[in-house]
C-alpha cells in the first residue's frame, strides 16, 4: 500500500551547488553521498568508489569448464599476420586447499590498454598438488601466459610450475636486505619463484587497483569479482573483505595491479600505462583551455 516518491536535495530550498560544496568540505564527498544522495553501494570505505562499483558490468560466461569461467577466448595470430598473439598474464591467490579461502587466479590480457580480465578460477577444495596442473593448462591456452604466484603460504605452486611441469614463463621476482621486491630475469642473486605479499606490496597494488579501474584501464568481466569489490574496505591501515566476506579473486588482481607498476613489466608489453595517462590527461587540460589568437611583431 505504499507509494514511493523521491526529493532531490536539490529541491529543497538552500540548497544549491554551494551548499553542497560547503557541505563536502565540511564532512567529505563519500558522506555527502551517503546522507544526501543514498548511495549505499560502496559506501563503507570501499577501495572502489561506490559511483564507479554501480557503473560497473559484468558478464555472462562464454565457456565454463568445471571451475574455469571464459569471458573471450585467447586470440591467436591468424595466417595472415592481421592479428598478433596477444599476450596475457595469470595472477595466482592460492589458499591451503581446507575448504577456507578459494584458490583462485584471474587471466589478464595485458596486449593493450585497457587491460581486460578474460577468464577466473575459484576453489575453495583443490589441494595445491593439483592446482599447478590446472595453472599449466589454462596458461598453455592463453599464449604461453606470464604467471605471477603468491607464494606466502603454499610456495610449492610455483615450485610444481617451474620444476616438474617445466613451464618456462613463472615470473620471478627480485629481492633481497632492505631491496623491495621487483619482477626480474631469474638471473643473479635473491631470485624467489614468486611474490610474497607484504604490507608494501599490499599497498602499492591497493592504490594502483583504484586508478586502474576508477580510470577504465582495467575492465573486469566477471561478477563474482565485482561482488567482493563491493565488500572490499578499508580497515585500519590496509583494504580487506568484510566480516563474512571473501576477497580471493580481488587479490589477484591487487598482485597485477603492483605487477604493473614493474619496469620489467613495462619492457614486456612495450608500453607505460603511467606515462599514457599522464598524456590523456594532458589533452584532456589543453581542450578545456580556452584558445587565444597569437600576436606576431614582425
Amino acid at each position: 500500500g505504499y507509494v514511493p516518491f523521491e526529493i532531490h536535495w536539490s529541491m529543497v530550498p538552500g540548497r544549491d551547488e554551494a551548499w553542497k560544496e560547503e557541505t563536502i568540505r565540511n564532512t567529505s564527498e563519500r558522506q555527502f553521498r551517503q546522507e544526501f544522495e543514498t548511495e549505499f553501494l560502496g559506501s563503507s570505505n570501499t577501495l572502489i568508489s561506490g559511483g564507479k562499483l554501480q557503473q560497473m558490468r559484468y558478464m555472462s560466461p562464454i565457456l565454463e569448464h568445471e571451475l574455469l569461467k571464459i569471458y573471450e577466448e585467447p586470440i591467436k595470430e591468424d595466417g595472415e599476420k592481421n592479428v598478433k598473439d596477444h599476450l596475457y598474464c595469470i595472477v595466482v591467490d592460492p589458499s591451503e586447499g581446507k575448504g577456507l579461502d578459494s584458490s583462485a587466479f584471474s587471466v589478464i590480457d595485458i596486449s593493450q590498454t585497457p587491460y581486460k580480465q578474460v577468464a577466473t578460477y575459484k576453489s575453495s577444495s583443490i589441494s595445491s598438488i593439483l592446482f599447478p596442473t590446472v595453472i599449466y593448462n589454462t596458461a598453455k591456452q592463453y599464449n604461453d601466459a606470464y604467471v605471477l604466484c603468491e607464494i606466502n603460504n603454499t610456495p610449492q605452486i610455483a615450485d610444481i610450475l617451474h620444476q616438474d611441469l617445466e613451464y618456462e614463463n613463472v615470473v620471478k621476482i627480485e629481492t633481497g636486505n632492505k631491496k623491495a621486491q621487483a619482477m626480474g630475469t631469474g638471473f643473479g642473486r635473491g631470485i624467489q619463484l614468486g611474490l610474497k605479499m607484504s604490507t608494501q606490496v599490499k599497498r602499492i597494488g591497493c592504490s594502483n587497483l583504484k586508478t586502474l579501474i576508477e580510470n577504465n584501464k582495467l575492465i573486469i568481466n566477471d561478477f563474482d569479482t565485482i561482488s567482493q569489490l563491493t565488500t572490499f574496505v578499508q580497515k585500519h591501515n590496509t583494504f580487506k573483505a568484510e566480516e563474512g566476506e571473501n576477497d580471493d579473486i580481488v587479490m589477484t588482481l591487487v598482485i597485477f595491479a603492483w605487477m604493473t607498476t614493474n619496469q620489467y613489466f613495462k619492457e614486456i608489453v612495450n608500453h607505460d600505462l603511467r606515462k599514457q595517462m599522464q598524456l590523456e590527461m594532458l589533452n584532456q587540460s589543453d581542450e578545456e583551455v580556452p584558445s587565444f589568437g597569437i600576436f606576431d611583431d614582425g
